[in-house]
Formats: structure tokens, sequence, C-alpha cells
């Protein structure tokens, strides 16, 4: 049955990469674009994609699932370009929990020089991962939200779309995607907060919200 199931594989291989190359949306307010962009990750390493997650604009500490990426599926690349959190390595080991303080996170009107220089290099690693052929999936992971900070254009991220590979899958997840980008997605998936336990005053949790 293995030895059927791999002639099938390696029979249809033309066909299955020849589906790629489709422009993916997650957005809206509420919780789970990252995590859909993630579950994807996964899906796609367990038919042997290639997979490059590069997150934008949030802080580079801990976050478990990230941590269960590079344990269970170490090929997938993951790159963060945001600010870093003092306490993550107290955090990862279960001595401190998120305290909410936003240290990681950009805030209106605190942006700095070396936001703007991470952002710029995340989106010169998104062009060149995205162009140069070797990549089934690129998920930009809140892109949206270095645009709405003005660390990126609008411009910048149509480009990167229109210049990819025409065969690289790519998912662009965050709130308030530009029109600009909707326009040129194959698939837009909007997450709408309902219901969130923050309004009863429960903060993060480790190991369901980081």
């Amino acid at each position: 049955m293995d030895l059927e199931i791999e002639g099938l594989s390696e029979a249809t291989k033309g066909e299955d990469e020849s589906g790629l190359g489709l422009v993916q949306v997650y957005t809206g307010d509420g919780k789970g674009k990252t995590t859909a962009a993630l579950g994807l990750a996964l899906r796609a390493c367990g038919h042997r994609l290639s997979v490059v997650i590069i997150q934008f604009a949030k802080g580079v500490s801990y976050t478990g699932e990230l941590y269960s990426l590079q344990r269970l599926h170490p090929e997938i690349q993951i790159h963060r370009f945001g600010r870093d959190c003092r306490r993550s390595s107290a955090i990862k080991q279960g001595f401190l929990r998120c305290q909410g303080c936003a240290e990681c996170m950009l805030r209106i009107g605190e942006i700095t020089d070396e936001d703007r220089m991470l952002a710029e290099k995340g989106l010169s690693l998104a062009l060149e991962v995205s162009t140069r052929g070797d990549v089934d999936i690129l998920i930009l992971d809140e892109i949206s939200l270095a645009i709405n900070f003005h660390l990126l254009t609008v411009d910048d991220v149509v480009r990167l779309i229109e210049e990819k590979c025409s065969h690289t899958e790519i998912v662009l997840t965050g709130r308030n995607m530009p029109e600009e980008i909707l326009a040129l997605a194959d698939l837009i998936t909007e997450m709408r907060q309902v219901r969130h336990p923050y309004a009863q005053g429960i903060a993060a949790r480790r190991g369901i919200e980081y």
C-alpha cells in the first residue's frame, strides 16, 4: 500500500505543484489569523512543501506555537522582525506569565528608527524569498500591522505580490488589510470577534494566547 501511495505521489507531483501560487489573506478583528496561517504551514509541511514564515512588527519573544514548529518541523523557516521582551526566557520556562505590558508591541506615537529598520529587513527578505523559486508557501504574518504603523507602504506589498514567482503561494495576515491587497487576493477569510475573555479581565494565558 505504501508503494502504491508513493507511486501516486510521484505521478501527480507536477499536478500538485501547478496548483500553488495563489494569494491568501486572513484578516479581521478576531483571534485566529496567525493560528490559521501556522496550521496551514503544518499541513503543507506534511506534504513536503517548503514553507517560510516572516513575522512583522510583533514581538520576537516567546510564543509556544513557534517553538512547537521548531521542534516538530525544524525545516520550516521562521524569521521574526520585531521588538524583543526582556522577560521572554523566564516566560518560556514558566517562571513568569505575560503581564501584558506591551513592551514588545508597537504603539502609536512611539515608533522608532529600529522598528522601521526591522520592517525593511523583513520586506527585503520577503522579496528575496518570493522571487527565488524554491519556496512553495511564504507566510507574511502581521504584514498589515507593519503597513498600518507606516513601517512599510501598501505599494511595497503590492509589488511583492505582483513580482513573486508564479508557483509561490503567499499568505498575508493582520487586521485592517488594505483594500489594494484584498483586491489581489484569491482567498480572503475574515475572523470576526464575537466574544473574547479580555473583556472579562482575563489576561493572556500561557499555552492559549502565547
